[in-house]
């Protein structure tokens, strides 16, 4: 099979991870997707287990990837975790944990995708962050640290990669229905829309479709961009 380009979504497992990856399999393209506990059911996806704090599990991921579909050519840096809690009930290992499998992992990700987009001359990086990383939110001093780190490793990836024509970019989304949500009560709900100039939480599909933009030849000449795709509860931030 060579139609397409490759490629991988790191946790791809749910949520807009699976979003994603099944908006490029629409598009014709070549899909991996990175997971840890249960892999997506979707024939079209290539599932490969990989806990990216672990660098050996990374190289092998890659490798897999690369036998099976070619040289990854767009990266979706998505998989990520939360450990909430307040700051003066947060441990050491709850602050890097959060750390190490959301900015770290994702670096480590990142920079194995890249080496074959230098060959090639072309290539699209793109983190999912989030409005807490502008914003910040209470109880998520690990979450919120992490990704912002984001932004800012993008930011100087795009000016590192541009002169090889590879864009680096970041989605920051605002709530959005998924299982970490579905966990809220309605009152918490509420509060969260409360906040919200569109008054609701996103779909999973709507900050695939942001991603898949910045993936696409429309965008070629956008990098180090943050596009916030939160409703507006981040406007001016």
């Amino acid at each position: 099979m060579t139609d397409g380009r490759v490629v991988l979504v790191t946790g791809g497992s749910r949520g807009i991870g699976l979003a994603t990856a099944q908006a490029f399999a629409e598009l014709g393209d070549r899909v991996a997707v990175t997971f840890r506990s249960s892999p997506p059911d979707d024939e079209r996806l290539l599932c490969v287990a990989c806990d990216q704090t672990d660098s050996d599990q990374v190289d092998a991921c890659f490798d897999e990837i690369t036998e099976k579909l070619g040289p990854v050519e767009v990266i979706v840096a998505n998989a990520g975790i939360t450990k909430d809690t307040l700051l003066l009930r947060m441990s050491d290992d709850d602050f890097s944990d959060v750390v190490d499998a959301n900015l770290t992992g994702s670096y480590r990700m990142a920079k194995r995708a890249v080496k074959p987009m230098l060959r090639a001359r072309a290539g699209r990086v793109i983190f999912v962050s989030s409005v807490v990383g502008s914003m910040g939110q209470a109880g998520q001093v690990n979450y919120a640290a992490s990704k912002a780190g984001l932004i800012g490793m993008a930011r100087s990836m795009a000016r590192e990669l541009g002169s090889r024509s590879i864009t680096v970019n970041v989605v920051a989304p605002g709530p959005v229905a998924t299982e970490m949500l579905e966990k809220l009560n309605e009152d918490q709900l509420a509060a969260i829309t409360g906040n919200v100039p569109l008054a609701r939480v996103a779909t999973p599909e709507e900050i695939a479709a942001s991603i898949v933009f910045l993936a696409s030849e429309a965008a070629g000449y956008v990098t180090g961009a943050v596009l916030p795709v939160d409703g507006g509860l981040g406007m001016g931030h």
